[in-house]
């Protein structure tokens, strides 16, 4: 692999990172602490909405990011020709 092939492979390994985080941050601290009071007055399942963010939401979150990283780097691999 060429050095430019391989900054380019790191780059967007990193962009890929930095975007699910950031999606993760936003539902973890977004919808779980600053928006808490607004969600609560939704309901989902008997609890309040925020509630649920707070406690599950973000945790649901983070595993189908988990998921959605493998895919992402599964595709990422073939496109740079680094898959097994």
């Amino acid at each position: 692999m060429t050095p430019e092939k391989r900054a380019a492979y790191w780059k967007a390994n990193v962009r890929l990172l930095v975007i699910l985080l950031f999606i993760w941050f936003i539902v973890s601290y977004g919808l779980g602490i600053i928006l808490v009071e607004p969600l609560n007055t939704i309901q989902l399942g008997g609890y309040p909405l925020g509630f649920w963010f707070a406690q599950q939401g973000s945790i649901y979150t983070f595993l189908v990011l988990i998921f959605v990283y493998a895919a992402a780097m599964n595709r990422l691999d073939k496109k740079f020709d680094v898959d097994e």
